[in-house]
């Protein structure tokens, strides 16, 4: 009988000193799970934190003071004119309406949304208003002295903003024109400023400008 409960309190004794290494693993287990399922959890909220490069987007786009009255939305915004040809698009911009007028007089409408990869250098209407309206309306009365103007204004490429810094192009009339700036701040032939520039049209890119270009 002393044999007997010799032998239970020994069982009793081994099983209280392995339980509290049981206890312990579990609960190292437990931390380690939990860990994990937080490393986990944390993951993906690291990576939504992840800043894009969408600004990098933002700074090829459109640019100067001019830009500021283009449309917010509907087909004469900047969205709206990156759908449409380019003749199309600039007659959706109420700046641009004397240019317009011009195109529809000299039948270049066609010609210009046909075109591709091409650089319009547009002049607002304010543009077209610092030529004397007797030189303008006799100007308009001349076709092709009209179409001259017209495709002088016009590049068969499309120019990016770092090409304008220091470059000379031939135009569809077969003059050159230059330009030359950084930034935001170019110009043209020494004389025309760009307002707006780098507008994306579905088949050219645009650069609004403040003075009529007139070849030599």
């Amino acid at each position: 009988m002393n044999a007997f409960r010799l032998r239970r309190a020994a069982v009793a004794v081994a099983a209280a000193a392995v339980l509290p290494f049981s206890l312990a693993a579990c609960s190292d287990s437990g931390s380690d799970t939990r860990s994990e399922a937080g490393a986990e959890a944390s993951a993906p909220a690291a990576q939504e934190n992840t800043p894009t490069t969408g600004t990098d987007t933002a700074a090829d786009g459109p640019f100067g003071p001019a830009c500021a009255s283009v449309p917010k939305d509907g087909a004469g915004s900047f969205d709206g004119m990156a759908k449409d040809p380019v003749a199309t698009a600039a007659s959706n911009n109420p700046e641009l309406s004397t240019l317009v007028a011009a195109v529809k007089q000299a039948g270049l409408v066609d010609t210009l949304n046909n075109a591709e990869n091409i650089t319009v250098f547009a002049p607002t209407d304010d543009a077209f208003a610092k030529i004397p309206k007797a030189d303008l309306d006799k100007v308009l009365a001349d076709k092709d002295m009209l179409t001259k103007i017209l495709t002088y204004h016009v590049v068969g490429q499309k120019l990016t903003p770092k090409q304008l810094e220091n470059g000379s192009f031939e135009t569809l009339q077969t003059g050159t024109l230059t330009t030359e700036g950084s930034g935001e701040a170019y110009t043209v032939n020494d004389s025309s400023k760009v307002v707006c520039g780098n507008v994306p049209t579905a088949n050219a890119t645009v650069y609004i400008v403040d003075t009529v270009l007139m070849p030599k």
